[in-house]
């Protein structure tokens, strides 16, 4: 589950994390007020950044042609007239898409006096089944294209997840950074905040980007987390409901929220042909080798190890509501799953839809046998494949016609 920019904030800000001051602002008036706050706290200038999950707001377009989502205030006046032009509009970024994101909330900041820029993530390393924390001295950019470019940039410290973070390894990080002194003693503490934020909010990563040394009005030089992203692991999220809370439902499909309710993992993609698949991992060859033969995939629908009738129904009636769809692809492996449970779910589920579209069945693995057989007597009009590839031949061929 992905947070806004300011609800990751305020999780790093519990742990010691230093961030900007700031509200989130839902109304002109919120903002006003906002502004106001900080200009008399004795800053100069305000940061207004809108809220929506996707990257690209500064450069991104409102749809009635305001430019950029992250904007510099230098009064009231300013950060009132942005947000009059962020508040219920539509921003359209490189990650939006041409339909954009609707701004529902505005961050209303202190712009900090920067003077260095780096970047620090934290997220879990499966290849090595530890904690890594990721540092770099190229901060404010792509962290994908310095990997790409300059490798060497790129810091690495891994964490015993036995012992947890210490300070040895903040030390590491911060000399390798070129960090000295009392900026080397507040890196050692705000990697360790980060780092608890990350164990403890169970998040999937925590991003900042960038880190930055800041001059305070003091002329002292801080270490200040400018921008922050946090991605939550969605199978942990019963262990902290506040959190689930920060759910902005408005921020995502509402087909991904209705598969959510019935414990389905679905992702809406631009293709045609819908593919039900059990298995993350088979979710992506599935779609892999329809693209491989031509058609693109409607869709990425995991309906787990156990999915019960129900959950099959719920997901052809999800399928369904997507109008670009002209064929279903079901792919099932049973190895948990049992074949004559995904059987018994397609029957019901083409009955109670009254499905019209083309439908290809590939069954292979525990009790297959049985769900043939079940699908065989059901009386419905299907195509049934003999491997993936056969079945996946088939669905294009459908949609080719």
């Amino acid at each position: 589950m992905n947070i806004h920019e300011y609800q990751a904030k305020q999780l790093l800000k519990q742990y010691g994390v230093a961030v900007p001051p700031g509200d989130a602002c839902k109304t002109v008036e919120e903002a006003k007020v906002a502004a106001e706050k900080i200009f008399a706290a004795g800053n100069k200038l305000i940061v207004i950044k809108s809220q929506i999950h996707a990257g690209g707001r500064g450069k991104g377009t409102f749809k009635h042609g305001f430019q950029g989502g992250v904007k510099l205030g230098k009064s009231v006046a300013d950060v009132v007239n942005f947000a009059e032009n962020m508040l219920g509009k539509t921003l359209v970024t490189k990650q939006t898409g041409p339909e954009g994101r609707v701004v529902s909330t505005v961050l209303v900041a202190a712009a900090e006096d920067i003077k260095k820029e780096f970047y620090l993530a934290v997220l879990l390393d499966r290849a090595n089944s530890r904690p890594l924390i990721m540092a770099s001295t190229e901060g404010g950019v792509d962290i994908e294209e310095v990997a790409e470019k300059h490798p060497e940039k790129i810091i690495k410290e891994h964490i015993d997840p036995l012992v947890g973070f210490k300070d040895f390894n903040g030390w590491k990080i911060a000399n390798a950074l070129g960090l000295r002194g009392d900026l080397a003693k507040q890196a050692v503490r705000l990697l360790a905040g980060v780092y608890k934020t990350w164990w403890e909010a169970d998040a999937a990563m925590v991003e900042i980007n960038p880190l930055c040394i800041c001059v305070g009005a003091d002329g002292k030089e801080k270490l200040v987390a400018v921008d922050a992203k946090i991605g939550l692991d969605d199978n942990a999220l019963y262990r902290h409901k506040d959190m689930q809370e920060m759910r902005d439902l408005a921020e995502e499909s509402p087909l991904e929220i209705e598969a959510s309710k019935f414990n389905l993992n679905y992702i809406k993609l631009d293709g045609s042909i819908a593919c039900l698949v059990n298995g993350a991992g088979l979710a992506m060859a599935t779609m892999d080798i329809i693209q491989h033969y031509g058609a693109s995939p409607a869709n990425f629908l995991d309906v787990g190890g156990g999915a019960s009738k129900e959950q099959v129904t719920a997901a052809f009636k999800i399928i369904l509501s997507d109008p670009a769809v002209k064929a279903i692809f079901v792919n099932i492996f049973g190895g948990i799953m049992d074949c004559n449970v995904i059987a018994t779910g397609i029957v019901a589920a083409v009955k109670e839809t009254g499905l019209t579209l083309p439908l290809v069945v590939r069954l292979e693995g525990n009790n297959v046998a049985a769900g043939k057989k079940t699908l065989a007597e059901s009386g419905l009009t299907l195509i049934t494949g003999d491997s993936m590839a056969d079945a996946a031949q088939k669905v294009v061929a459908t949609v080719a016609k």
